[in-house]
């Protein structure tokens, strides 16, 4: 058995593959064991054995594979193991299967009938029999995309499920059924064969006379035009044929004539036809490329989900290759493909790789190099800056896909030049390229992302060794532009995280310092600094490492500014760096253990912005320890600790997402959340991660980004569902339906949406919405939350945070990568904290207990190893350098057995005992980490 296409559900039966086949490849599954029929469907297949055991396997999402085991490779229907099945069927979402008795059993998705079980349950995750049937012997069965057709012994014709284009064939006007109906006006013909496309059926006659019925939008019926019919119409061109086999697509069908010829027609846009062109065909027409081959079998497969691109028709595609790359891909019949437009055809971008990549393959290399060729030499540098028809540029998408782009020897001549004609584009046609960027898979915009980062790293690394200096900076800024499109794209459609913008390699090609300071002198239009391009104006494509240098460079500007006395006008003389001239190079606080919210007010109070700036040095009062970290680290831990002490009634928790946010009951003075928000600065620029639980929407607010209803939803996830439940609701019955009126029973003030804007100062304020009105309640509510209700509280935060992180730089940073800065991410690599972990006392690497430490840790669940990484450093968040920033320490102890280890949070110091079993040491550190309180509130 061979098989190829999408295998993204898991519809090919070869395991947990998620990339395409691109051609065909055996499928082991079956070897041996009889294999007598495959069946596929939208997303899932069927395989019968010869023995009439059923093997299912693809998606199960309505049930359609008759088990509750994952679908990745087939498995046994149960519950038809006591019933010799003869035949299988699939539609869209649906499973059908008739035994030898002539019975005929259905599953999966029942909505719309399909099932014929009398109901129209959504799914239907077990086989069950269809009654009405039973009184008749059924010898062939087939699915549709959500109707089917079952012929019994004695000839008669039954129809249901959905009937939206007559494709039950029932008449005019009738509805969809729940249950098998005969088809009357077939009654006397003897039929051979019966077959079903997705919204369209056909019956042959022992006479060889064609029957069809249903959707006809594409001349799929072969009656000479495009209207739907109702009831089966006799197909007049093919009653000379002596037609002995039908097969029907998606929205195509074909006929298989007793001489071997083949016909077809409908839909032709992707080459199904077999015509040597991609038109429609509403008459049946003979497959030229066929004639004098005897054909003894067809079977046209329908354009489904799971299908990517299939060569029907031998050869005969190859010489359509160029024409299909300039004028037309394959247009997919369901939403879950790309489309360029909902009226026109669309394209399916992973077919056309996929054919790129067939293309590449001999014998097909050579034609695909001539291509290529006429790419650079024509086509490409003719590209219009305003196609003369939407339609006319999905060119730019196809390119993108082909392989040639991807190759480092084309980077100056294709891929380059394609970015350079993008950017060309007018207004307009460049807004529905980032439409249609909007709309592709994540696989196909990351392929796009990945492709142009690898052009910034050969222009940085070989660049000046090909190119001259004005082509040099011509290429990387056309390129980084591009990118810089990709990523606006990528804001809005949220295809891949904004770390897949990030190139790794910048810091060692580039001089991030001197970047970011002709960065900044060309911000202040002071001083022309030769070349106009610098990587910092497109902060996306940099790392937290590169983000940290430019962060430690503006702070120095800044110091050396305030203490040369430098203005902007000889600011460029600082390029250089010279050593600071200040007295003293660190920011030193002197505080008092039982004082330390006070002693940290008064000492940050006499300090400087630039001061502020500086390296953190903490001196405990009567304690001789040098700073070398540690201390600076148990300052935060032990400061936050305070702050965050419920007593002061400063912030809100949040239950149900474990988040803060600033409370309007406080007891303490603003200036205590102004010192919060240095404490978050300096943890910046001291790369200390502090454990603080304010959600996303703080670091959005801080970089001047407006507050959405996803923040509200990590917050509060009951109010936010609620308001989207408000916001989605169609029906003009807002009040009723949520009980005549929204309460907010905290609010202070609020703009009431009508004829007038009037200022309520009350407790209690109930709302009464309508439909009309309901996004204004929305953004109201939101505005109160993020901003009214909390306004003093959050001035004297940010005014404490920007008084360290202020100006231009704060400016290049991604709210989430703000808040990575203040309290780490989650990018666990355990292996990278074992090997960075060092060892005192009697322990190295080799040490048996350190071996059996590390056996143990390993086999912890992800949340037992956050735990401990809470225990051992005071958060369960790393720093955003990574693992290889978090150094921990274990030191031998003289502790006997049943001592548990014991953490020193601010230097990431694990004393161990020299415990002698796994099994001990797992219980023993099991018990430390999960009797850990932490320092946080929460």
């Amino acid at each position: 058995m061979l098989c190829w296409g999408s295998t993204v559900e898991g519809q090919l039966g070869i395991g947990g593959a998620r990339d395409p086949v691109c051609e065909p490849r055996s499928c082991q599954a079956f070897n041996g064991r009889g294999l007598k029929e495959v069946a596929c469907g939208g997303r899932h297949s069927l395989f019968l054995l010869r023995d009439g055991r059923v093997y299912t396997c693809g998606s199960n999402r309505c049930g359609q594979l008759g088990h509750d085991k994952p679908g990745d490779s087939p498995e046994l229907v149960v519950a038809l193991d006591t019933q010799k099945i003869g035949v299988v069927s699939c539609g869209q979402a649906h499973s059908m299967a008739l035994n030898e008795q002539g019975q005929v059993f259905a599953w999966g998705a029942g909505g719309g009938g399909q099932l014929g079980l009398g109901t129209a349950e959504e799914t239907v995750p077990i086989p069950r029999l269809i009654k009405k049937l039973c009184e008749h012997r059924i010898s062939q069965i087939m699915c549709g995309n959500k109707h089917c057709i079952a012929l019994s012994k004695d000839g008669q014709l039954f129809t249901w499920g959905q009937n939206s284009s007559g494709q039950l064939g029932l008449g005019m006007g009738e509805p969809s059924t729940l249950s098998p109906q005969p088809l009357k006006s077939l009654s006397g013909i003897p039929l051979a064969q019966i077959t079903a496309g997705g919204d369209h059926s056909f019956a042959l006659s022992l006479s060889g006379a064609v029957f069809g019925w249903g959707k006809n939008s594409a001349g799929q019926l072969g009656l000479n035009d495009k209207q739907d019919r109702s009831v089966p119409c006799h197909i007049k061109f093919l009653r000379s044929q002596k037609v002995v086999y039908i097969s029907c697509g998606d929205e195509h069908t074909a006929a298989l004539t007793k001489d071997g010829g083949l016909f077809t027609f409908g839909d032709g846009s992707r080459g199904q036809l077999g015509h040597d062109s991609t038109n429609s065909e509403p008459l049946p027409r003979q497959v030229q490329e066929l004639m004098g081959s005897e054909v003894s079998q067809i079977h046209s497969i329908a354009y489904l989900g799971s299908l990517s691109w299939v060569f029907l028709f031998g050869n005969f595609l190859v010489g359509l290759v160029l024409k299909a790359l300039l004028f037309f891909v394959c247009s997919p019949s369901d939403d879950s493909h790309f489309k360029t437009n909902p009226k026109v055809p669309g394209i399916d971008l992973n077919s056309v790789r996929l054919l790129f990549e067939t293309l590449s393959k001999p014998p097909f290399a050579r034609l695909l190099e001539q291509a290529t060729k006429s790419f650079e030499s024509l086509l490409i540098p003719q590209l219009p800056c305003s196609p003369p028809d939407v339609e006319a540029m999905r060119i730019y998408l196809i390119l993108s896909e082909c392989p040639a782009l991807h190759d480092s020897k084309n980077y100056i001549t294709l891929t380059i030049p394609l970015a350079m004609a993008i950017l060309r584009l007018d207004a307009n046609p460049s807004k529905v390229l980032d439409n249609w960027w909007c709309l592709v898979d994540g696989g196909v915009f990351s392929r796009l992302v990945d492709m142009y980062k690898s052009i910034v790293v050969f222009l940085l690394t070989g660049g000046k060794a090909l190119l001259v200096p004005v082509f040099l900076e011509n290429y990387t800024s056309a390129t980084l532009k591009l990118l810089e499109k990709l990523h606006k794209v990528n804001l809005k459609a949220g295809h891949v995280e904004y770390n897949r913008f990030y190139i790794p390699d910048i810091t060692t090609l580039v001089d991030i310092q001197e970047d970011y300071l002709k960065w900044f002198l060309s911000k202040a239009e002071i001083v022309s600094t030769g070349s106009s391009v610098t990587l910092c104006a497109y902060p996306f494509i940099l790392n937290a490492q590169a983000k940290t240098t430019m962060l430690q460079t503006d702070a120095e500007l800044q110091m050396q500014m305030a203490v040369s006395g430098a203005n902007m006008h000889n600011v460029f003389m600082l390029l250089t760096l010279e050593p600071l001239l200040a007295r003293n190079p660190f920011l030193v606080l002197h505080v008092r253990r039982d004082h330390l919210v006070s002693d940290a007010l008064r000492e940050l109070t006499i300090y400087s912005d630039v001061d502020l700036k500086k390296p953190l040095k903490v001196i405990f009062d009567g304690e001789e320890a040098v700073d070398a970290g540690g201390v600076t680290k148990e300052f935060f831990l032990l400061l936050l600790k305070e702050l965050m002490d419920p007593v002061y009634g400063m912030f809100t928790q949040y239950t149900q997402s474990n988040l803060l946010w600033f409370s309007d009951k406080c007891f303490v003075e603003h200036n205590w959340f102004n010192l919060i928000g240095i404490i978050c600065g300096l943890a910046i620029y001291n790369s200390t991660v502090v454990d603080l639980h304010f959600p996303l929407v703080l670091y959005k607010k801080l970089l001047g980004v407006a507050p959405t209803l996803e923040d509200l939803k990590e917050l509060s996830p009951t109010e936010g569902r609620s308001l989207q439940q408000l916001l989605d609701h169609e029906e003009d019955d807002v009040e009723e339906t949520f009980c005549l009126a929204l309460a907010i029973n905290w609010i202070s003030k609020i703009r009431m949406v009508n004829s007038m804007a009037t200022q309520y100062s009350l407790c209690y304020v109930c709302l009464c919405v309508s439909l009309c009105v309901r996004e204004e309640f929305v953004e109201a509510y939101l505005k109160y939350m993020f901003r009214d209700s909390v306004s003093e509280l959050y001035q004297a935060f940010s005014s404490g945070f920007l008084k360290v992180c202020g100006g231009k730089i704060l400016s290049l940073f991604q709210p989430s990568e703000l808040m990575a800065m203040v309290v780490g991410n989650n990018n666990y690599n355990w292996e990278e904290m074992e090997k960075n972990a060092v060892y005192k006392g009697e322990y190295s690497a080799t040490h048996p207990t350190v071996r059996m430490f590390w056996e143990v840790f390993h086999e912890f669940p992800l949340e037992k190893k956050k735990r401990f990484l809470l225990f051992l450093t005071g958060s369960d968040r790393i720093p955003i350098h990574g693992m290889e920033s978090l150094r921990i320490s274990i030191q031998s102890t003289s502790a006997e057995e049943h001592y548990l280890p014991v953490a020193h949070t601010c230097y990431n110091l694990l004393d161990m005992p020299r415990y002698q079993t796994k099994e001990t040491l797992h219980r023993r550190l099991t018990q430390a980490v999960e009797q850990y309180e932490g320092f946080s509130l929460v």
